[in-house]
């Protein structure tokens, strides 16, 4: 059983997994936009910690990355950032909650749900960012930057997440 306590420590681990990860991948910027590191340990966060860490969780890191580093740049990038983290933060924890079987079926279908909302609520936040700036935000920048681009990532999140999860519940972690 988790308690608030342990679930507060983890979502700190998670948040410094977030703010460290992208390190990996930032002398290429190019890769860091495909790969999407910041993305895994917020989902894992609302996974294995609830809707509520992973909300939180998605909110702060992209935002505490950017004041403590200067990337991704707080507006717009990093805003919009962490209103998308927030969606797959407690999506996918508030999901997994909901319909978890201990099937890997469902943890797909909490994982997939949460990218196809996130991405959407990303597109909607750099339109409205975008429109207070005086530019726009075409639907081929959305397709761009939501899938094209981030097809490497979202690929590794489909990999990466439910082998940690399944990792985690044979170790009965």
């Amino acid at each position: 059983m988790k308690t608030p306590a342990k679930n507060l420590v983890l979502s700190a681990l998670f948040i410094a997994i977030g703010i460290t990860l992208p390190f990996l991948t930032g002398q290429l910027k190019i890769i860091g936009k495909m790969l999407l590191p910041m993305h895994l340990p917020v989902m894992l966060c609302g996974l294995i910690c609830g809707w509520q860490y992973g909300l939180i969780c998605g909110i702060i890191t992209p935002l505490l990355r950017s004041v403590l580093f200067g990337m991704p740049i707080l507006f717009p990038s990093a805003a919009a950032m962490s209103v998308e983290l927030a969606v797959y933060g407690s999506v996918i924890g508030l999901l997994y909650r909901r319909i978890n079987n201990g099937k890997v079926v469902s943890l797909y279908i909490s994982l997939v749900t949460a990218m196809i909302i996130g991405r959407v609520i990303w597109g909607i936040v750099m339109h409205f960012f975008m429109f207070v700036k005086g530019n726009t935000f075409t639907l081929s920048a959305f397709i761009t930057g939501a899938f094209t681009d981030a097809f490497p990532g979202i690929i590794l999140q489909l990999i990466l997440i439910p082998a940690i999860m399944t990792a985690l519940h044979k170790s009965n972690l």
